[in-house]
């Protein structure tokens, strides 16, 4: 209490000598309102002289010096010049080692201590170290709120070097030189073509996969493609007329939305890799992504061109405006009865999630397929016609195809082999990561599940024992219609972890509305191209003391 009464009184004899001086605050340096001026405290008492108006009194008075503590220090703060870094001194911060500094706009934060409280958990937060916060903030629209804001401040260190530019290493030459910029979570396979894949901690995070992280799998340079000039030609059926179609002209067929799932043919590669060397990108879990599609069904534009089913064998070739060097575009083709079936719904889509189509995944057009290899979707489509033959494409009749193990690349006869078209029943794990320590008690396991050629997915088996005990995981996502199942599942299992055991073999295997289930071992579905890889996931995870 005596401690207390001395502060009152130093805080008094502080306040009334303010009464008599104006205060002298920095306003030039914390204010940028001009209608600002100093105030000057009133400490009139009134006349209740009782103990309760004088604590009263005193706790006003209290809270005055706080204020202008604060203020005070405020007023320092601004008139310290911030500490300059640049962007390759931030970029060098990526572990606990080094300290984990992020970037927002121009200021510069070191967030080391915060990682481990991060509400979507450390990992996610991990994934912007080093760099910007702004790609992964625009993923998740809770970032953009006032008091999260106020947190990230406290972290805040200095700030970027407004004249340190990133510069352009690409010659103006280099085919490449104008692809797009992309997300910074996305894990690069290769960047010439350009080819990456999401996080497995993003992957399964929403069932609708966002735009700027849909897994990318490019075969030739992004073409830079104006809108308003854009064409697409559709070769007519003999007696018919050709048809040259604008997006406008596109915009005039009925609008069709599905959403639909994308799986590259060699999503899970890397697995195979393991058994024995193949020739492709090392894909892992993340070459497959979900999107609500928008667009004219193809049947609809065919059928304008003059084009119905026929008794004979008959493909529709796909060419892209993508070229290398040589002026070679990527091309392929589906069957004939799949283009011209409503119900196989194939779209020329113009819209992904609700906006136009991005350049990396085809802009102004592209075609999807629902429930075939990510590999006939082709994009920035540019020619459509039908043939009695399937495309003479590379990517085509020189790719994409599967073998037997024992062939190898002096053995392979690729004519010998159907292209891939419906993919079989697949699933990963997302959620723990292989080599993650997890706690006792009980384990969060997530993961997706797909099947190719609209078969639904009826169940996800998952283990914790390397297959030697089962448990049916929870389905979430879309109610998906019979024969029509062109999206993924997610699903999640809240498993008991057994008491004292010191790691995990988690394994997960799906089966599809045609009872099609997942081989166990990768090794006897080898191939030399590393494609349709889809035996049972596999994760190694140790439980934490």
């Amino acid at each position: 209490m005596l401690l207390l009464h001395r502060a009152m009184v130093s805080g008094l004899r502080q306040a009334c000598r303010l009464r008599s001086t104006p205060s002298r605050l920095c306003i030039q340096a914390c204010s940028t309102n001009d209608s600002f001026q100093p105030q000057r405290p009133s400490l009139t008492f009134s006349g209740d002289n009782s103990g309760t108006g004088g604590w009263r009194v005193m706790g006003t008075l209290l809270g005055l010096g706080a204020m202008l503590a604060y203020h005070d220090h405020r007023c320092r703060a601004a008139q310290e010049s911030p500490r300059i870094y640049t962007k390759e001194e931030v970029s060098s911060h990526t572990s606990p080692e080094t300290g984990i500094w992020v970037t927002l706009g121009y200021e510069v934060f070191d967030v080391t201590e915060f990682v481990g409280l991060h509400p979507g958990g450390p990992s996610k937060l991990m994934l912007a170290a080093g760099g910007p916060l702004e790609p992964f903030w625009a993923l998740y629209a809770v970032h953009n709120q006032s008091h999260v804001r106020e947190l990230l401040a406290q972290y805040k260190i200095g700030e970027l070097n407004p004249e340190d530019k990133v510069p352009s290493t690409l010659e103006t030459s280099d085919p490449y030189a104008d692809d797009p910029i992309r997300h910074p979570a996305l894990k690069v396979n290769s960047q010439r073509p350009f080819n990456a894949e999401p996080p497995p901690e993003l992957l399964t995070e929403n069932y609708i996969t966002p735009n700027p992280i849909f897994f990318t799998r490019n075969h030739l340079p992004v073409p830079n493609l104006d809108p308003d000039t854009y064409r697409l030609h559709v070769v007519g059926n003999p007696g018919s007329k050709s048809l040259s179609l604008s997006l406008d002209d596109l915009y005039k067929f009925p609008k069709h939305e599905i959403t639909v799932t994308l799986q590259c043919a060699g999503n899970r590669r890397s697995e195979m890799t393991q058994v024995k060397e193949v020739k492709g990108l090392e894909w892992r879990t993340g070459a497959i992504s979900t999107a609500r599609w928008a667009g004219a069904r193809l049947c609809d534009v065919l059928a304008q061109a003059g084009h119905k089913l026929c008794e004979t064998e008959a493909h529709v070739c796909f060419e892209g405006l993508d070229s290398d060097p040589t002026g070679t575009t990527y091309g392929a083709s589906i069957p004939l009865a799949r283009a011209m079936d409503p119900e196989a719904e194939v779209l020329l889509a113009y819209e992904m999630n609700g906006q136009p189509l991005p350049r990396d995944h085809g802009f102004p057009v592209r075609v999807v397929v629902p429930g075939v290899v990510g590999a006939r979707n082709v994009k920035w489509l540019g020619r459509v016609s039908v043939e009695p033959e399937e495309s003479y494409s590379h990517w085509q009749r020189r790719d994409y195809k599967g073998f037997s193990p024992s062939v190898d690349w002096d053995t392979v006869d690729f004519d010998s082999a159907p292209s891939i078209q419906e993919l079989p029943v697949q699933s990963a794990i997302t959620e723990p990561q292989d080599g993650e320590t997890v706690q006792s008690g009980e384990v969060t396991i997530k993961g997706y599940a797909w099947s190719g050629g609209g078969r639904a997915v009826i169940r996800v088996d998952v283990s914790l024992d390397g297959g030697l005990t089962w448990q049916a995981a929870e389905l979430d996502g879309e109610e998906q219609r019979p024969r029509k199942a062109w999206a993924w599942r997610l699903w999640q299992l809240q498993a008991v972890v057994p008491a004292g055991q010191k790691e995990l073999n988690i394994v997960c295997k799906a089966v599809d509305d045609s009872y099609n289930v997942q081989p166990d071992t990768v090794a006897p579905i080898w191939n030399l191209r590393g494609v349709l890889s889809n035996a049972w996931h596999r994760v190694h995870v140790h439980v934490a003391s």
